[in-house]
């Protein structure tokens, strides 16, 4: 395959083994207020998902992941949910989400959803019975604490969106902790009963068709009983933006009781055959948590960090470093991958070199994610190219860089709308003003220029995909002979009698590679690139075994 013709998949390649569908699944993730509106609102809804879902299934992808489109007062947008079993009415109704998981599975799509169980919204129902009394029959269902002697906090532990993670309630007495806004009170999971709670609206869900769950945020689940103030963070030479970056977030979060509370969640799982779960860790202790909550076969299936998520730069030295750490052995969780989503600018804008053709990027970087092992996620809108726009202050939605403005970029530039047609108003998103304002370059990369032309990132994505799902070794198979020198990345896929190599130029300048294609016949080759040398951003696949 080259970026001159389109490509002829190959249908001789032998069946994969039995797996679950989940193994080495492509996820495509919708971000519903920007995807699409189906009622002129200028905000998206879960009809107008509905209504794109060919789209979404033409990319052939496995599955969508749903972004939270619970009952919110959207303080962090969705994130803040106010009830868990229902569907905000700027989204639509549960009818709605109904209808959505039919007509995906019609398509052959599974459906996966958000759960956010480190924290509600304070104006969820069991908030506003615990915080009433300290001896109501919810009490104890959020961390609350008493003062020290002096009225300050009960310890010195820091919200990630600036300030101190504690707000005075005057109705109990307390102050209760919150990781994120003070709008978002921490759920006490150490609870059996908030557990059972929690473990309910899985059931929900799964009662409704759900194919899956990904876990927001779920090392800050359970804190440190015993209240002990963090320590403070080691010297660094990294800018420090908030008051959260000075400390070690040992006690706050990431206590080992979490692990516990995912055994419940799996064994729930599966009773329900098929079903997939995935967390999402960030932090500083991130790939010990991770793989300690993937551990065998008892807990989730699968976890994702931020390695490239907050990345500034995209490195070989990185993609080695964090596939390594995921080696194929027993016992060892499944990883899932993103270069993009909806808290982390957009990596277009983020790694393409100084001088070199953004385009070209694009096509390598979607290469690159889709010949990594594991599940890859993609972002809506990252299969169309789209860049990180830049909102201005007045227009800024996102608490996170208000609070923290202008040292913290604003997650609105990566959430925008996403272009539909090019002519029409607002892109084709919506009838009305949306929500966000559009990229300024996304009208040129809408989706109805690039169904057409076989040159496109859009098209290029489904080809890529496809190779994907068509290749056990892609799919499924271990990594091995791993190159990261330079701007030089390449390491071989290897399954069920395929031995893939694949090859990539990160940078700027052309390399030559002929020692490194050698018994090998190429079938992707990109942006120029041959068996003998890859120029800037040039992308060579080749199959060692003589098939494609």
């Amino acid at each position: 395959m080259t970026t001159n013709q389109p490509l002829v998949q190959d249908q001789t390649l032998p069946a994969a083994a039995a797996n679950p569908w989940w193994k080495g699944a492509v996820i495509y993730q919708v971000y519903p207020r920007s995807f699409a509106d189906s009622n002129g609102d200028g905000i998206g809804d879960l009809a107008g998902i509905t209504a794109r879902l060919d789209y979404i299934a033409a990319l052939g992808v496995d599955a969508i992941w749903l972004s939270p489109f619970y009952p919110s007062p959207m303080d962090d947008f969705g994130y803040d949910i106010a009830d868990y079993c229902g569907v905000d009415p700027i989204f639509g109704s549960l009818a709605d989400f109904d209808a959505l998981v039919a007509r995906a599975h019609a398509l052959g799509l599974k459906v996966t959803t958000d759960l956010v169980f480190a924290h509600t919204s304070d104006q969820h129902a069991w908030f506003a019975e615990s915080r009433a009394s300290r001896e109501n029959a919810k009490a104890d269902w959020y961390v609350w604490a008493d003062a020290k002697p002096d009225g300050s906090p009960p310890t010195n532990w820091q919200s990630v969106f600036g300030g101190p993670a504690w707000t005075w309630d005057a109705r109990r007495g307390q102050y209760f902790m919150h990781n994120f806004l003070g709008t978002q009170p921490q759920l006490n999971v150490h609870s059996r009963e908030v557990q059972d709670a929690l473990l309910g609206v899985v059931r929900f869900w799964l009662d409704r068709g759900v194919d899956g769950f990904r876990i927001d945020a779920i090392n800050f689940s359970m804190h440190d009983p015993e209240l002990r103030d963090n320590p403070p963070a080691p010297p660094s030479n990294k800018v420090r933006t908030r008051p959260f970056d000075f400390q070690q977030k040992i006690y706050n979060q990431s206590h080992p009781d979490i692990a516990l509370f995912l055994e419940r969640i799996r064994a729930l799982t599966d009773e329900y055959p098929g079903r997939f779960t995935v967390a999402e860790v960030g932090g500083d202790d991130a790939v010990r948590e991770m793989k300690l909550f993937t551990a065998g076969e008892r807990r989730l299936n699968s976890a994702y960090g931020f390695d490239f998520l907050y990345a500034d730069r995209l490195t070989p030295q990185l993609v080695r470093e964090a596939a390594e750490q995921w080696p194929d052995v027993p016992g060892l969780g499944w990883p899932s991958w993103a270069f993009e989503n909806h808290d982390a600018p957009r990596a277009v804008s983020r790694w393409t070199p100084k001088g070199v053709d953004s385009a070209a990027y694009a096509r390598m970087k979607m290469a690159l994610l889709c010949a990594l092992r594991g599940n890859i996620i993609l972002y809506n809108g990252e299969e169309l190219g789209l860049d990180q726009v830049e909102i201005p202050f007045e227009l800024v939605k996102d608490p996170e860089a208000l609070k923290n403005w202008p040292l913290t970029l604003s997650r609105d530039g990566a959430r925008t709308p996403l272009p539909w047609a090019a002519t029409e108003a607002n892109a084709g998103f919506s009838a009305a003003d949306p929500w966000l304002p559009l990229g300024p370059a996304h009208r040129d990369l809408a989706v109805d220029r690039q169904q057409g032309d076989p040159q496109s990132l859009l098209n290029l994505t489904r080809q890529l995909v496809a190779l994907r799902a068509a290749h056990p070794a892609l799919r499924l198979g271990r990594d091995d002979r791993w190159v990261a020198e330079g701007d030089l990345l390449a390491f071989d896929r290897i399954a069920d009698g395929q031995h893939v190599r694949c090859l990539f130029n990160l940078g700027g300048e052309p390399i030559a590679i002929a020692t490194h294609t050698a018994g090998g016949t190429p079938f992707v080759a990109l942006n120029g690139a041959d068996a003998t040398a890859l120029p800037p951003c040039g992308v060579l696949w080749l199959n060692l075994k003589g098939t494609n």
